[in-house]
């Protein structure tokens, strides 16, 4: 594509999801710019758009998963049910696109196949598969954390002649499991929500399981017109919050500490909590993720639950072979998912014990020599997550610096927000920010606003681009690492927050676990600071 005003911008931000949209928003709408999104899917969503497969639900009470910048926005919406599910979620995520106006500066069915910074004119130039090259002075990524599928390198899976599929590429018509027998390899949180459902339809479906994982009930329930009503009456105490919360979340962690309780209260506190369930059950105690006496309090609760659940004794068995403490890997809610081991057409494999060797044309076979028949098979596998999303765009800096061989040996940013080299990028909810250890709207947020501020503020001041400085990269680096040491969240070296789920990725904790009100707090500072630790040229 030639270089015409009709593929130049101001800036070129990447994905159509939560963060994409505000970004457009406060970028096209409060500073002026010219803008357009490029969405690899066919509309907004994100993540969301391509997370259809079976139960799909957000972990995130729906009063706390949506936007919050706009009062009118938030209380012009009601959402149906405690925890909503995929398509609820889109529904909303297109009713803000409208509310916005936002669809016309959305390119859809456009992937990003690379982009790299021109030193000369001082700008990127994104290229796309299908739509040729775009400039822009600067270039944001809201890609998300989790959009990037890890579909494992299985010796043979060009040979099944059944179907096979990732949880995070779901197929638009959906998958037709009646009298089909399905494998589903993967017992994370997609698994787990993903199991009850396919199990209701399937002939029968056999779950592999490498890792089994704490889950506490969901409880989810269509939400009362009273609790609706209630919502809209508290926006600005339930906005402020979630920007108050370690977490995000609109409750905060109890002050008390499971350690100084005695057992006969500890365990009248948790039965309570289990009763009302979702993710406020962890924040009954302040030091579970601090104390491993603490911890062991909330994981002998939850494996005792899961245990009076599972009928069958070696089963459970399997199913609480921890290898981590408690809520150290991601956090799981689940609707019913311990229960569906008591039917007749589910069983459990224990992958661990007896790993997949290969895929065979008719299943797959472990390496105990047993072969499984199946006609599906479901990759709940993850995610090459938070940083595999912005590696695989292929972008490339300063003096051909790629931004893969930047992380070879873990991701290095200033804030999660830039990296040293690559000027003009901006990465919401990159590596090294809170993000995935969040609610991730108000973390969105967050850093949506920080990024117009910054590009206010290079505007005003006359400057064509900013970075930051290796003190600071290498600082913050320090200060990341020191945080996550400070939990018990550095212990368990299966979690994908290590990178762990990813064959030859370095093991390097990627999130930041200081609290996203102890980050935002960083950030503002740097802001009164004059933006201490970026280089603005």
């Amino acid at each position: 594509m030639p270089e015409t005003s009709e593929a130049q911008f101001d800036a070129i931000v990447i994905g159509a999801g939560f963060a994409g949209m505000y970004q457009l928003h406060l970028l096209r709408d409060k500073l002026g710019l010219k803008v357009r999104v490029l969405e690899q899917g066919s509309g907004v969503g994100g993540t969301w758009y391509w997370n259809r497969y079976p139960g799909a639900r957000c972990d995130t009470e729906s009063h706390a998963y949506c936007y919050t910048f706009s009062e009118s926005l938030y209380c012009s919406w009601d959402w149906s049910e405690r925890y909503p599910e995929q398509p609820e979620i889109m529904r909303y995520l297109n009713f803000a696109a409208d509310q916005l106006d936002l669809k016309k500066d959305i390119q859809f069915d456009t992937r990003v196949s690379g982009a790299s910074w021109d030193e000369d004119v001082r700008c990127w130039r994104i290229m796309t598969e299908n739509h040729g090259e775009y400039t822009a002075r600067f270039l944001i990524t809201a890609v998300g954390c989790l959009s990037a599928a890890n579909i494992p390198n299985f010796k043979g899976l060009d040979s099944f002649k059944g179907q096979w599929i990732h949880t995070g590429s779901w197929p638009q018509d959906g998958v037709d499991f009646s009298g089909k027998r399905v494998g589903l390899i993967g017992t994370g949180s997609t698994g787990v929500q993903a199991t009850p459902v396919i199990a209701k339809e399937a002939d029968h479906l056999t779950v592999f399981q490498r890792t089994p994982n704490y889950s506490v009930p969901a409880r989810n329930a269509p939400l009362t017109e009273d609790f609706k009503r209630s919502v809209h009456k508290n926006f600005e105490e339930i906005a402020r919050n979630m920007k108050a919360t370690t977490n995000g979340h609109p409750w905060g962690v109890e002050n008390r500490r499971a350690v100084e309780t005695s057992a006969d209260e500890q365990e009248r506190l948790l039965e309570a909590a289990w009763q009302v369930g979702g993710m406020q059950f962890r924040a009954v105690f302040n030091d579970i993720m601090v104390d491993e006496a603490a911890n062991k309090v909330m994981a002998d609760f939850v494996t005792r639950k899961i245990r009076e659940t599972v009928k069958d004794p070696i089963t459970a068995e399997k199913l609480t072979a921890f290898d981590h403490h408690y809520s150290t890997k991601r956090p799981i809610i689940d609707s019913h998912y311990f229960e569906t081991y008591n039917r007749e057409n589910v069983s459990l494999v224990d992958v661990k014990e007896a790993p997949i060797e290969e895929i065979t044309p008719r299943g797959l076979r472990t390496s105990d020599g047993t072969e499984y028949d199946l006609d599906i098979i479901v990759f709940a596998t993850g995610y090459d997550g938070v940083t595999g999303p912005l590696t695989r765009l292929n972008l490339i800096g300063r003096d051909g610096l790629s931004l893969g061989d930047v992380w070879q040996e873990g991701p290095k940013t200033y804030l999660g927000l830039q990296v040293e080299g690559f000027p003009n990028l901006f990465t919401i909810t990159g590596p090294q920010s809170p993000s995935v250890l969040t609610n991730m709207p108000v973390a969105i947020e967050q850093h949506a606003e920080w990024i117009a501020n910054a590009i206010t503020h290079i505007d005003q001041i006359g400057a064509s681009c900013m970075e930051p400085t290796s003190t600071a990269v290498n600082e913050w680096e320090t200060q990341v690492q020191k945080a996550a040491q400070a939990t018990l969240l550095i212990t368990a070296k299966s979690s994908w927050y290590l990178g762990a789920n990813v064959p030859g990725k370095p093991r390097v904790f990627l999130p930041y676990a200081g609290g996203m009100a102890r980050y935002r707090d960083i950030c503002e500072d740097v802001v009164e600071q004059n933006y201490k630790g970026f280089k603005v040229a």
